[in-house]
């Protein structure tokens, strides 16, 4: 099979490359496992500044709303991070004290969704706050098979429930201006948040849990349905497993399913992930990318790779092939020419670039620009 471009990855940086592609008319493929970086997304876009009108119109005719503001966002612990742009359902306040009295509403059983330690953050920032719990028979159903709720499961019946946790919700509040839940809502139904926030007599806030994230893997379901209707191609479960390179060029990819039937491309994206999405790989010996062998920028001593103090930033999360300025990798120091690394396996080594959904979009439409540029010669 044969493509203009062959896509590694399956994630945002995937994603808005391929779907930039098709809008071109370019026939791309996109190889994804099934699970990516979205599935923790946030919702905010790291790094993002300014609003792109690149990025935007792409996200809206995905079905994907976005607002802009210049503030901070909630952090599923308590703190606040500094953000601009952000899914719709996702709230960004000028400064930290953007409520007087908060009902902060969990679900019975659910232990996700760190509602004492939203409150103690709140609190610090002159918040007054109060817990509740409400008891929702329809979630048992919910329960995976250890007993245990998940968001995506919980999601799924919110979607049919929503007006019945509104009206428990209702009996709670008292003189509360802000109600704070979990970010379970609007899994497969995308006006459900908005709906919420309608029915409740005051301003709701959608705070995030442990991942999987609901807004994140809506994201990715909407993204791969408009990619699917320009026409591109999703390999969905599969992997890219072995790569023929010769003099510094790309020919075709062998993927874990399709054995002996290779992807042919003229331009091929390595957006894989880091270490995490196993776009990168390690031993105690060396930080290596499994695919082709790229060059892979890390420190050789393993015992800085990581801090000791969890919390702190991890080494590690910089490390990522190394590439030209236009994003061509290296192996064994020399730029193939037809393969273009984006999104989190490039770790740090672009910082100009952004971080985190940042840096998978503004180095997902360079390497768009770049092959566009080159296949127009």
């Amino acid at each position: 099979m044969k493509f203009d471009c062959v896509i590694m990855g399956g994630g945002l940086a995937g994603m808005v490359a391929g779907i930039s592609l098709q809008q071109e008319g370019k026939s791309t493929a996109i190889i994804s496992t099934g699970q990516s970086g979205l599935h923790f997304f946030s919702g905010s876009f790291e790094s993002l500044k300014e609003p792109s009108p690149r990025l935007t119109d792409l996200f809206s005719h995905a079905g994907i709303r976005l607002h802009y503001q210049k503030g901070v966002r909630l952090m599923p612990l308590g703190t606040f991070k500094e953000s601009a742009l952000a899914l719709d359902d996702i709230d960004i306040f000028p400064t930290p004290q953007f409520a007087r009295r908060v009902l902060i509403v969990n679900f019975l059983g659910y232990h996700d969704f760190f509602s004492s330690f939203l409150a103690e953050g709140l609190e610090k920032e002159g918040i007054q706050c109060r817990i509740r719990f409400i008891n929702l028979p329809e979630l048992e159903q919910s329960e995976s098979a250890r007993g245990e709720m998940r968001p995506v499961q919980i999601a799924r019946t919110m979607d049919r429930i929503w007006e019945k946790a509104v009206q428990e919700i209702r009996l709670l509040l008292k003189d509360e201006d802000t109600v704070i839940l979990p970010q379970v809502f609007g899994l497969q139904d995308i006006s459900v948040p908005s709906r919420i926030r309608q029915a409740l007599p005051a301003k709701v806030v959608f705070a995030g849990t442990m991942p999987p994230s609901v807004p994140g893997i809506r994201t990715q379901m909407l993204l791969k349905k408009r990619y699917q209707l320009l026409g591109g191609t999703f390999l969905m479960g599969d992997e890219a497993v072995k790569a023929h390179v010769h003099e510094g060029v790309v020919h075709s990819i062998v993927t874990k399913n399709l054995d002996s039937h290779y992807l042919e491309g003229s331009s091929f994206i390595l957006a894989t992930g880091g270490l995490f999405s196993k776009g990168l790989k390690s031993n105690p010996f060396q930080i290596f990318e499994p695919v082709m062998g790229l060059d892979v920028e890390y420190a050789e001593d393993r015992n800085t790779w990581y801090n000791p103090t969890f919390s702190e930033k991890q080494p590690y999360m910089d490390y990522g092939v190394k590439t030209d300025e236009n994003l061509h990798p290296l192996l064994e120091g020399k730029s193939v020419s037809n393969l273009y690394a984006i999104g989190s396996i490039l770790g740090n080594t672009h910082p100009q670039l952004g971080t985190g959904a940042g840096l998978a979009i503004n180095s997902a439409f360079h390497a768009v620009d770049q092959i566009l540029k080159q296949q127009a010669l």
